[in-house]
């Protein structure tokens, strides 16, 4: 077996399980705020909101600052030292007493961690050009499936022992993944970094270059985009599952559910994604990339419009899916796009840009979502990230047609 192929499937088990293990508490988040001590509804919401920005308000700064130490000194050490640290911030949160130290901890976890970027920036430093969307769209099924298994089992699971235990368990299966990554993963492509520059100094020159080209500055734009259409439902998808269903046993179970089935679909679609988009732009350049995220977006606006106005728990289960198969085309071909026009010398550095675009959407989206649904209802996000998704679409359109 190829080594780039052999390192995609030992970093897509990692991220799988760090995901599922992830993805067992971050839905629940509003409920666990509750538990600690957050009565109101609309606080709910809004600490909901903020909670869920914490990790991203720092990483937003530091993935970059990572991406460039991963050129110079090695990738795969980068990503180990990722998932160690994000092990690390679980068991602290396992100990908040408090919404404030939930949020400190959370925040921690920001400066700390940063694995999907560094595990995103390694694959696409070692996988051949013209696998790059393959591989891409085979690493979110990863995030996808993780995101499936994990609010499935995390619900059956809150409700049986509690979340606690969760933050617990959450951070012994990022240590195991860790040493997956240590003894299973061989790094190919190590740079002769001969740029003698500090790394303040190579940050700011990937800034340059990446804001310079006009292709890499509308991939992030549209990175920022596709992200923060996901993340402004995101804190309060839980509370609208249990709005939407009234008075029920086992709520945390029922929430998995819901929010698992956008995974499910998008794990079976991205790899379909990656190939077709291969294919595609092989015979016809960017207009490859513009076919396929038009149709990606427009589907994605129209699921988040049905969502939105969804009175059964059913429809809600529909609209997920039919987002989660659209999802599979947004975010890993936009990355592919981004990646595929940057040297091999840079893809550690404006991958971790590109990174950091979706961690400001991490940023601003769940934050914006908590406020609106504070003041406006659990539903005005939904039509938020429709509106946001059609823009996207327009953007797309103007792209250039040229190869």
């Amino acid at each position: 077996m190829e080594t780039w192929r052999k390192n995609l499937y030992i970093v897509w088990i990692a991220q799988f399980i760090t995901m599922m293990g992830m993805s067992m508490i971050v839905p629940f988040l509003p409920f666990f705020i509750r538990e600690l001590g957050v009565r109101d509804e609309a606080d709910i919401a809004r600490w909901s909101g903020i909670v869920f920005s914490g990790p991203f308000i720092v990483s937003f700064f530091t993935t970059p600052f990572w991406g460039t130490l991963g050129d110079r000194f090695g990738r795969k050490l980068i990503m180990i030292r990722a998932i160690f640290g994000l092990g690390i911030a679980q068991v602290l949160t396992s100990l908040s007493q408090n919404v404030y130290q939930l949020f400190i901890f959370r925040v921690i976890q920001g400066a700390i961690s940063g694995f999907i970027p560094s595990a995103l920036a390694f694959v696409s430093a070692e996988t051949p050009y013209e696998r790059k969307s393959y591989a891409i769209g085979v690493l979110q099924t990863a995030t996808s499936s993780g995101q499936l298994f994990g609010p499935l089992f995390g619900g059956v699971l809150a409700d049986l022992i509690g979340y606690r235990h969760i933050f617990q368990l959450t951070g012994l299966i990022c240590f195991l993944a860790g040493f997956l990554l240590i003894f299973g993963v061989v790094e190919t492509k190590r740079n002769n970094f001969e740029n003698k520059n500090s790394e303040l100094k190579t940050l700011i020159e990937n800034y340059h270059f990446a804001f310079v080209d006009r292709k890499i500055r509308t991939g992030l734009v549209l990175i920022f985009l596709a992200q923060i259409t996901v993340m402004i439902v995101q804190p309060i998808f839980a509370l609208f599952v249990e709005y939407i269903s009234g008075d029920v046993k086992h709520i945390s179970t029922l929430a998995g559910v819901a929010f698992s089935i956008a995974s499910a679909f998008t794990v079976l679609s991205a790899p379909f994604w990656g190939k077709k988009n291969d294919r595609d732009v092989k015979r016809f350049g960017i207009r490859g990339y513009k076919q396929n995220l038009i149709f990606s977006f427009l589907g994605a606006g129209i699921s988040f419009i049905i969502q939105g106005i969804s009175k059964s728990i059913f429809l809600v289960i529909f609209s997920r899916a039919l987002f989660g198969f659209f999802l599979g085309g947004m975010t890993p071909v936009l990355y592919s796009f981004v990646s595929r026009n940057v040297d091999e010398n840079k893809q550690g550095g404006v991958m971790g840009i590109a990174s950091s675009f979706t961690t400001l959407s991490n940023v601003i989206g769940p934050g914006l979502g908590g406020l609106i649904a504070g003041f406006w209802g659990l539903r005005a996000g939904f039509y938020l990230s429709a509106f946001l998704a059609f823009v996207s679409v327009v953007i797309v359109m103007q792209m250039g047609v040229k190869k």
